[in-house]
């Protein structure tokens, strides 16, 4: 297997966009302007996007994992209302030590509810249903919460990913956890999905810390492999798992891509230098970012160091940021007190001998321990913001203003 190591250079301004003969917009050390979505509890813990009032925006659902609540946050932008102020938000349910909260029909009742993972002494997944009811969605007391019972105590879970799996009755539950025991698996659906009781637990894999789990169709044979994170134990690293046929559930093959040496933690997929094939990205706690591309003989793995005066790799979204058709990296760090805590990536050019220049979005006076981060379009100015939220300093949900339009 290759491995590449890319240089880094601190830099403090941003690069003009193609095309724009308006002067670029540098940040400076201070960062990008930060906005907050939601502030309302504590240790905020992953962003986690779907349409959960049926507007067509991406909602966010967070579980704060020091206040034990579990969040969704509305977005406001298809009413008109200021996406740079607080959004309208709801308390779906109570669960210790939450780690995950996705969106999900679990029910196909047209009213999206919101499955929570926790670990901890929890170590329970949860379903919080919807009030089927528009006008009753952000009335805390109107929903549900209630614990699927083949999953208590059997592990800490840390993620959740929505997916057909066996082809039979609603949507399954993929799901990733950590410690003593811990597996990567799928809860199976029953006939009837409210009826919790009746849904089955199948392991596929054991684990040390999942961090990611990613559907793909990695293959190219037309169904959703699973590309996953571990970042401990003697089979640590990035993988997938291929979906094959079986007789009565599918069987799953797991290949190795790399990252084996590193504490790897959230992935993201993009296509390579814009418009090429799929690439993996992967953020590590103990490297910085590490980029996985298909070569001959497996995966190609290229190494890009942080550089001083930023945190310890947490995530890392691919994106073009400043519209010049190549793709830029944000990059998500813990232990970033007095540090950069969220950076932005990019070079002038492709190839391994052009540097990666790092410029600063989050600042250095508040922030420390940042986590999941996404790329997409918030205040509809036609150009991607940065999507997270922080955990230590309780800075919340937030998000970062692209100033380049």
């Amino acid at each position: 297997m290759l491995r590449l190591l890319e240089t880094i250079i601190l830099c403090a301004s941003w690069p003009a966009i193609a095309g724009d003969d308006s002067p670029p917009r540098p940040p400076g050390p201070e960062g990008w302007p930060r906005h907050t979505i939601d502030a309302s509890s504590r240790g905020a813990d992953g962003v986690r996007l779907a349409d959960l009032d049926g507007d067509g925006d991406l909602d966010i659902a967070t579980g704060w994992e020091e206040g034990g609540v579990i969040r969704v946050a509305l977005n406001p932008l298809r009413d008109g209302d200021p996406v740079r102020s607080p959004w309208p938000a709801v308390t779906v349910g109570s669960v210790p030590s939450p780690e995950d909260a996705v969106i999900v029909d679990l029910d196909a009742d047209g009213f999206p509810d919101v499955v929570s993972c926790a670990e901890g002494r929890t170590r329970t997944v949860s379903v919080h249903w919807n009030p089927a009811n528009p006008d009753a969605m952000l009335d805390p007391d109107s929903w549900q919460t209630r614990a699927i019972p083949a999953t208590v105590g059997l592990q800490m879970w840390m993620w959740c990913v929505p997916l057909q799996v066996d082809g039979r009755n609603g949507i399954d539950l993929v799901l990733g956890g950590k410690g003593e025991g811990a597996a990567i698996g799928w809860l199976e659906a029953p006939e009837d999905p409210r009826d919790l009781s009746s849904w089955r637990w199948h392991s596929i894999r054991p684990a040390g810390w999942v961090m990611s789990i990613l559907p793909i169709d990695l293959d190219g044979d037309g169904d959703q492999d699973l590309v996953c994170s571990d970042r401990k134990g003697p089979r640590r690293g990035v993988f997938w798992l291929e979906r094959r046929p079986g007789r009565d559930e599918p069987r799953w093959v797991e290949r190795p891509i790399g990252g084996s040496s590193h504490e790897m933690m959230f992935l993201d997929c993009v296509a390579s230098d814009g418009d090429g094939p799929l690439e993996l990205l992967g953020a590590s706690l103990d490297a910085g970012v590490v980029r996985f591309r298909k070569a001959a003989d497996g995966w190609e793995e290229t190494v890009i160091p942080l550089g001083p005066g930023v945190g310890t790799g947490k995530s890392v979204a691919g994106g073009d940021l400043d519209r010049d058709g190549r793709i830029e990296l944000v990059v998500s760090t813990e232990n970033a007190s007095g540090k950069q805590g969220v950076v932005l990536l990019d070079r002038e050019a492709d190839g391994p001998e052009v540097p990666w220049l790092v410029f600063p979005l989050s600042g250095t006076e508040r922030g420390a321990k940042y986590d999941l981060v996404r790329l997409l379009d918030l205040d509809g100015d036609g150009d991607l913001d940065v999507l997270t939220c922080e955990e230590r300093d309780n800075l919340g949900v937030i998000w970062y203003e692209n100033p380049a339009r």
